[in-house]
């Protein structure tokens, strides 16, 4: 369905609009019945259906004059299928709820819509429905189903003697979430990588597959995610700062920013990497890398200490 270049979401309408975007959601040969009726139906063959959801809201989570409406789309597909990835689990399946404001440009609300099914196609998911309503606001909220075809990796598995490892880029999107701040657009990668993170969605099932003991995915910040792992498992964390390579980009905005370019790894969010331990260090697979222990005790340190810098996002 096509719309005139100024519309906006009053003139086309609620079915208008859903008419409009289910054309841009392809469906996987998963998939029963898809959007149109009261619920989707998916076909489960073997393993275990994994699920979970994730909201964002227009002014906390992004900002439509540092994003186009395609970046807040593969972001919003990122963060959600990550956290499939995190249980060792591959996505399937998404549905979106979209409040959205009444003069919303329509070609917004399309584009955000490409933007995520082009991030779904990349693991082969489908979206299978969803809502829309008025809203003050831009808010997205998505549910994700995935299947694992091993067990479930869950945060409460480590034990003392583990590694930890890490898998996927970090650090970069705290890196260009703090060149936004100040109002600038370079280095340009950081920046792009604030706008449509990278996810290692590949390494979730892998890291599966070789055993890892806890896994999660870092949306709020390494050592705020390593919090949890060790909070659920009963143990202590230590991070070793002289296993990250700091890329030049970081280290350019550290520069210009007065900041210690070590404080976007260890308390960045949004790139949705993966840490998760491992009962030795000849577990961990080929693409991962080691970058702390599993300790006796309880709580975080770095390089055995305690650490006063920022650890990652708190949303209250």
């Amino acid at each position: 369905m096509a719309f005139p270049p100024d519309a906006t979401l009053g003139d086309a309408g609620e079915f208008g609009l859903i008419a409009a975007l289910t054309d841009l959601f392809p469906q996987g040969e998963q998939v029963l019945v898809g959007p149109g009726d009261d619920a989707a139906v998916l076909r489960v063959r073997t393993g275990h259906v994994v699920v979970s959801t994730d909201l964002m809201v227009e002014g906390r989570h992004f900002r439509r004059e540092w994003s186009s409406a395609r970046d807040v789309g593969h972001r919003a597909a990122a963060q959600n299928i990550s956290d499939i990835n995190a249980m060792g689990g591959t996505a399937t399946s998404l549905t979106i709820g979209l409040g959205a404001p009444a003069d919303l440009p329509v070609q917004w609300a399309l584009d955000f819509a490409s933007g995520f099914a082009e991030e779904c196609a990349s693991v082969g998911a489908s979206i299978v429905g969803g809502d829309l309503t008025r809203a003050d606001q831009v808010v997205i909220a998505v549910t994700v189903l995935g299947a694992c075809t091993v067990a479930p990796v869950l945060r409460s598995g480590a034990e003392p003697g583990d590694v930890v490892a890490l898998a996927g880029r970090q650090g970069w999107a705290a890196g260009g979430l703090a060149v936004l701040g100040r109002g600038f657009r370079s280095p340009r990668v950081l920046v792009e990588a604030y706008r449509r993170p990278e996810p290692p969605y590949a390494e979730g099932p892998v890291a599966a597959e070789a055993g890892a003991t806890s896994m999660i995915d870092i949306s709020d910040g390494l050592l705020a995610e390593a919090g949890h792992l060790a909070r659920a498992s009963g143990v202590a964390i230590d991070v070793r700062t002289a296993s990250f390579d700091i890329a030049e980009p970081l280290h350019a905005v550290g520069a210009a920013l007065g900041a210690d370019p070590l404080q976007f790894i260890l308390g960045g969010g949004d790139d949705h990497a993966l840490l998760a331990t491992f009962s030795d260090v000849a577990s961990v697979p080929p693409r991962w890398s080691v970058v702390g222990a599993v300790l006796d005790g309880e709580g975080v340190t770095v390089d055995g200490a305690s650490y006063d810098g920022p650890t990652g996002w708190t949303h209250f």
